[in-house]
């Protein structure tokens, strides 16, 4: 079930659609975003990278470049340490052809996801002091290693953290840390990305070094790709990253990055956030999940074409696999779960021993979208079970999991996901824990669609269409616009497309407007629901185009299709009822 809710946010639209020459549509959609007072606006409308804060406001990097020009001129040897995913692989290969072009003896080393997990540990610290490395540099992880620190500490190593995330009750007892997060630094923007903060060491370094700051700027690539594949929240300086890397990743010179796009057949399209989030983005974490991270970064890293193009094609080849694995997966929590009693709870709890530990928490978002409920996907480990979770507004996973942490050997997370690890045979203990204090209402397991604007089909023109690219890029914190008509009629519909995906339809209003409309969503799921509610004749009449009695509200968002040098106004449908 879902609740359609119309945002009701105020200001003067008229006046801000005046004042900064937009339509009064644009200016609701921006206060919506809860971007209010002249200066914020401007900056949303307009920001480029004269907007972003200055770098040198972050505390710890002024120590950080003091330490890495010493070790640079001493001829040290600095290891990077970063993470698996897409936030470690960018911010790695941001801080190593940083590094590099300041004449470092650097290398990289990046944890495998089954043997070492997450971030630093001492397993790693005692490998690279066997190596001869004097200093560990560490992006998009460091600032909870207090005890592993602790260790390169004793053995005389110098350690430098960057990274992103919350700080917890103790600070390690590194050289330097360059985290926005952490107290006392006037940073004025929290939400950067590990690579971002990366980012913002190399522009610092790159100063110190008198290098042009137009060579840090080629890494707003990097740091577009990593904010996006993170989530991060696309507000503030945020946006501003996106927007600016997806510029430069329109015309990257990175062979890598060029031939991975290729790869996946993107090479003519406009990248946008989308992109990287559903396309390149899963083809870089693949390699982290199934396989080694280091692949990854390799292909980033690679300067020779043709080699390129069978690294990206390999990354390619791993995303499909995990695609396929990941759908075998979701059939299979879908069948446990339709054809037993988990289908009455009110958390999920989803034990899928066979199913490969890295995809659980991309299985748990695919059920928790399909039933709207929090979602746990258990599956076996080397040493006992792990779990990964996904939630919805009403339920604060973290909080749920605390009372009842005696039953794990080792959790975390926040409201909207967490992972965990438990002793063999406890996940039906956790299924009904987590049930029984559940205080979930059905009110609560709705799903609440949220719409923008209640728009005619006949207000939209080409000029609002292209009017509404200026809010892009889309994405978490700053998500695609919805719109919504009540009562459009259904003229007719067609199945279309290769693997029959899509469904196109013409759709009239109460004044008479004609559009075509396309629907990307389960169209067996929609001819049933159409079916169930106006009769099997009804449903029959609108596929062959004749007369029906069809009539349905939709959420919606504009577009222009381009056929043979013909351009028409479409709306592409999100949701029905």
């Amino acid at each position: 079930m879902e609740k359609w809710v119309v945002a009701a946010k105020r200001a003067d639209f008229a006046e801000i659609s005046r004042k900064f020459g937009i339509d009064q549509v644009t200016a609701r959609l921006i206060r919506n975003r809860d971007v209010e007072g002249e200066e914020a606006i401007q900056e949303y409308l307009y920001g480029g990278l004269s907007s972003l804060h200055d770098p040198h406001l972050l505390k710890g990097c002024k120590e950080a470049v003091s330490i890495l020009q010493k070790k640079i001129a001493e001829g040290k040897t600095i290891r990077i340490i970063g993470d698996y995913d897409i936030d470690g692989v960018n911010a790695t290969y941001i801080l190593y052809k940083g590094l590099k072009r300041c004449g470092a003896a650097v290398d990289y080393e990046i944890p495998d996801r089954m043997k070492d997990g997450y971030g630093i540990n001492e397993h790693l610290i005692r490998l690279a002091f066997e190596e001869g490395i004097d200093t560990i540099l560490t992006c998009d992880n460091g600032i909870a290693a207090v005890d592993q620190i602790a260790c390169a500490k004793e053995l005389g190593m110098t350690v430098v953290v960057t990274d992103h995330h919350e700080v917890q009750d103790r600070i390690p007892a590194a050289d330097a840390i360059v985290n926005p997060k952490q107290e006392g630094c006037p940073y004025p923007f929290k939400s950067l990305c590990g690579a971002a903060v990366a980012f913002k060491l190399i522009q610092c370094l790159y100063e110190a070094y008198g290098i042009p700051a137009e060579e840090a700027e080629d890494f707003l690539e990097e740091a577009a790709i990593a904010t996006v594949g993170d989530v991060m929240d696309l507000t503030g300086e945020n946006r501003i990253l996106v927007k600016e890397g997806l510029r430069r990743l329109n015309e990257t010179k990175n062979p890598g990055l060029r031939a991975l796009i290729q790869a996946n057949g993107l090479d003519h399209a406009k990248l946008t956030s989308y992109h990287i989030g559903f396309v390149l983005g899963p083809c870089i974490n693949a390699s982290g999940r199934l396989d080694t991270a280091k692949r990854a970064l390799s292909l980033l890293l690679e300067e020779d074409p043709n080699r390129a193009a069978v690294l990206a094609g390999e990354l390619k080849s791993l995303n499909d696999e995990r695609k396929d694995m990941t759908a075998k997966g979701v059939e299979e929590a879908v069948r446990l779960i339709e054809d037993g009693p988990l289908k009455e709870d009110r958390v999920l709890v989803v034990y899928l021993p066979k199913c490969h530990e890295s995809l659980a928490g991309i299985i748990a978002g695919r059920i928790r979208e399909r039933y709207y409920r929090p979602t746990i996907v258990i599956t076996d480990s080397a040493d006992g079970i792990k779990g990964s979770g996904r939630s919805i507004e009403a339920y604060n996973m973290f909080a749920e999991l605390m009372q009842c942490k005696e039953l794990f050997t080792k959790f975390g997370g926040h409201p909207m996901a967490a992972g965990l690890s438990m002793e063999k045979g406890m996940a039906p203990v956790l299924r009904k824990r987590l049930n029984e204090q559940a205080t979930l209402t059905a009110e609560d397991l709705m799903q609440k669609i949220l719409i923008d604007v209640p728009m005619p089909i006949d207000y939209i023109t080409e000029k609002l269409i292209g009017e509404l690219s200026v809010l892009e890029p889309f994405g978490k914190g700053n998500t695609k616009p919805v719109f919504a008509e009540k009562d459009l009629r259904l003229l007719n519909a067609k199945i279309l497309g290769q693997n029959q995906n899509v469904l196109k339809m013409q759709v009239m209003n109460a004044s008479g407007m004609v559009r075509d409309a396309l629907y990307f969503g389960d169209i067996a799921g929609f001819r049933s629901y159409v079916a169930e509610k106006f009769g099997p004749s009804e449903a029959e009449k609108l596929f062959q185009g004749r007369e029906n009695a069809v009539t349905l509200s939709m959420t919606y968002y504009p577009s222009v299709n381009e056929f043979r040098d013909r351009r028409t106004i479409q709306i592409v449908v999100q949701n029905y009822r």
